[in-house]
């Protein structure tokens, strides 16, 4: 299925540059314009910011067939202020909701309380946990990448600048999210292959600030650590920061997850080593596109695929 979804974004030139899927069909909105919701983390995160771009720019060029509406929280933890937003999204009768959960547990039983409304929901970014779907009765499909694999990339291009033995650290985002885990397995994966030891795993939130004192606590506690993986870049750019105030800019690497455009000086420079671009703007419409075509085609939540993977791209201080 996603094959045949990529090969129709080929004849729709106004997205076909972006790598966008395409909804052809019109048909099923006889009765009015169709509602669809992407509902964010932090908006204030440059992350999110690009995906609600992504996403609007695709419904400009299908708004005849949907309307679209842009929520999200505060901060990226902020799961309760996430649960009112699509608590409010039901009620209001929305099509479909594209969510980009706070977290991959305590968003189920709302999204439960959706599907059984009648809402067609889609995950992005951040998958919602398998078991507690299963658990709920319920399949939510992600639109995303494969995170394991792209931690994984980045950690073998790290691996190649350290030697065995060498000591790293890992800062993860939320440790409750699914794609923070599987970050992290990635890293680990890597890690493993090339025999070098992780010495310490800590949560940073997704943020800059945490990001800075979980590196900051590392660096004090391992003298020896080479290299600081993180699951974002605005941890990773916290990262940088702490390793500047060690005084050891040059001696210890730092990659992140996102190629948001603030760290390409970062990279440009080498303070940061790589990062992975999960293409936000594209993941986001490819989400919103996934929903409108279940809603034209009339398909139930329980017909969607579970995962329809998207492209990754290992970005570089070499390629950048």
């Amino acid at each position: 299925m996603l094959q045949k979804i990529r090969r129709r974004l080929l004849v729709a030139g106004a997205l076909a540059a972006a790598g966008l899927p395409v909804a052809k069909s019109a048909n099923a909105a006889q009765d009015g314009k169709l509602t669809i919701a992407l509902v964010l983390k932090s908006l204030a995160d440059p992350f999110a910011v690009a995906m609600a771009g992504g996403a609007q720019n695709y419904q400009k060029h299908y708004a005849s067939q949907f309307d679209l509406t842009v929520r999200g929280t505060a901060t990226e933890t902020d799961t309760l202020a996430q649960t009112r937003i699509v608590d409010e999204l039901i009620g209001a009768r929305t099509n479909a909701i594209v969510l980009a959960s706070a977290d991959s547990k305590a968003l189920i039983s709302v999204v439960a309380r959706g599907i059984n409304a009648g809402v067609i929901v889609i995950s992005i970014d951040n998958p919602l946990d398998e078991t507690s779907q299963d658990a709920a009765g319920i399949s939510v499909p992600f639109v995303g990448p494969d995170n394991r694999r792209g931690a994984a990339m980045v950690g073998k291009y790290l691996a190649g600048k350290l030697k065995p033995g060498d000591e790293v650290g890992i800062i993860e985002g939320v440790s409750a999210d699914r794609n923070a885990q599987q970050r992290t397995t990635g890293c680990q994966d890597a890690m493993n292959a090339a025999g070098i030891r992780i010495v310490a795993i800590q949560p940073g939130d997704w943020e800059y600030g945490k990001g800075k004192e979980a590196a900051s606590a590392m660096l004090n506690e391992h003298p020896r650590i080479r290299a600081l993986m993180c699951g974002n870049d605005n941890m990773a750019m916290g990262a940088v920061e702490a390793v500047h105030n060690a005084r050891r800019t040059g001696r210890v690497y730092v990659t992140g997850y996102n190629n948001i455009d603030a760290i390409g000086p970062l990279l440009n420079d080498g303070r940061i080593l790589a990062s992975m671009d999960q293409f936000a703007e594209r993941q986001a419409a490819f989400g919103v596109d996934v929903a409108l075509k279940a809603l034209i085609e009339r398909r139930k939540q329980a017909d969607l695929s579970r995962f329809i993977e998207t492209p990754l791209q290992l970005v570089t201080s070499e390629n950048h």
